[in-house]
């Protein structure tokens, strides 16, 4: 499936977010502060498997591989995914060519599936698609870490219109999958944690 966000992401516009965002010793310092503060909120059992849905070069990635046994990643951008996948740090992190609209993962296939700053690129009539696909591929938990707003709204993202898209992505799910339930939620401030200003949500699958 082919969509303009997901063309300009593939571009070099995605190597040059790259370049803006480098994992460098704090941010994997931080990144470790984040996903401990999720991952508290997660029941037994621990998640022993994740699935970053468009990782970049993985700066998620290099923080879960210190804390979860099986790490894995789709990337729809081949040259960032080969410098994840060139990382150390990731020698042993499963990172495929794929987007959110066709995960190569079986039904209920890896304990946590996951995006960070991903659905708020994603048009909103491709989303429902997009998310079935996370909720199919999740065995226990879904976790989303996305701009928030009250209303659905589209936001210029560096001088282009139709690439970013803001709401309440928590209640989008909850109101799409009767099958989830909140753990947690919470929200990142720019100065203290890796990444920008942001809210996230831990559901379980039930």
């Amino acid at each position: 499936m082919n969509t303009d966000q997901l063309d300009l992401w593939t571009s070099g516009f995605g190597r040059d977010y790259a370049g803006r965002n480098p994992i460098t010793d704090e941010v994997v310092r931080r990144q470790l502060r984040r996903w401990g503060r999720i991952l508290s909120h997660t029941v037994t059992p621990f998640p022993s498997s994740v699935l970053e849905v468009g990782c970049n070069v993985g700066r998620n990635l290099v923080a879960l591989a210190q804390m979860v046994e099986r790490v894995h990643a789709v990337e729809p951008n081949a040259e960032v995914l080969e410098a994840a996948r060139r990382n150390p740090a990731l020698s042993r992190a499963d990172i495929r060519v794929g987007s959110a609209f066709e995960l190569p993962f079986e039904d209920a296939s890896i304990d946590l599936v996951f995006t960070s700053g991903v659905l708020i690129h994603i048009a909103p009539d491709d989303l429902p698609r997009a998310v079935d696909e996370i909720v199919r591929v999740a065995r226990r938990y879904v976790l989303c870490i996305e701009y928030f707003s009250h209303e659905p709204v589209a936001v210029r993202y560096r001088g282009l219109d139709g690439f970013l898209f803001k709401r309440d992505f928590g209640q989008y799910y909850l109101e799409r999958f009767a099958s989830l339930r909140v753990l947690g939620y919470g929200f990142f401030w720019k100065p203290l944690d890796a990444g920008d200003n942001s809210n996230w949500w831990l559901f379980e699958k039930r």
